[in-house]
């Protein structure tokens, strides 16, 4: 029997893998999640003010954070409340803005999370704005919480995929 079947196979899983793996790492991901909505859970009501304009989603995304985040992450729903209230568009679309950010170019090294941490809280600039540390340390506190803080995906999944209520 051939091996050529399964060298393509094992070519295949590591290619879909590799689509559907996010461009920010899950432990730092779900940590940032974990900081914004207090426990990575789904707001309700999806929206409150924060900063002079409306925040929403576990990830308490803003609609100009939502708008770059397309030009990286797609059409992200077309929508940013609707976006904000779905478990998978937000996750995308806090890649997307990491894909946009968070880049080697602009940081001068590789990624990490106190990267996508800090410009997650700051903006793109947030990496060198020292008014985004305590937010880092936060979610550094959440990495080194263990394993119930880490697999937070766990619970979202345990959770309605799409929260359609838009209050």
């Amino acid at each position: 029997m051939s091996k050529a079947p399964v060298i393509l196979l094992a070519s295949l899983i590591g290619c879909l893998s590799a689509v559907h793996a996010g461009y920010v790492p899950d432990a730092c991901m779900n940590c940032i999640c974990y900081v914004e909505s207090h426990g990575c859970h789904m707001p309700d009501p999806l929206c409150r003010m924060d900063v002079g304009s409306l925040s929403c989603g576990p990830f308490q995304m803003k609609l100009g954070y939502w708008q770059d985040a397309r030009l990286k992450g797609g059409p992200l729903m077309n929508d940013w409340k609707t976006c904000a209230a779905s478990w998978t568009c937000s996750r995308d679309a806090v890649n997307g803005y990491m894909e946009r950010y968070a880049v080697p170019s602009r940081l001068g090294h590789g990624p990490t999370c106190e990267d996508f941490s800090r410009i997650h809280n700051g903006g793109p600039n947030g990496f060198k704005n020292p008014a985004t540390l305590a937010y880092w340390g936060r979610v550094k506190k959440c990495l080194g919480g263990g394993p119930e803080l880490n697999e937070i995906g766990l619970e979202q999944n345990a959770q309605t995929k799409n929260h359609t209520k838009l209050g």
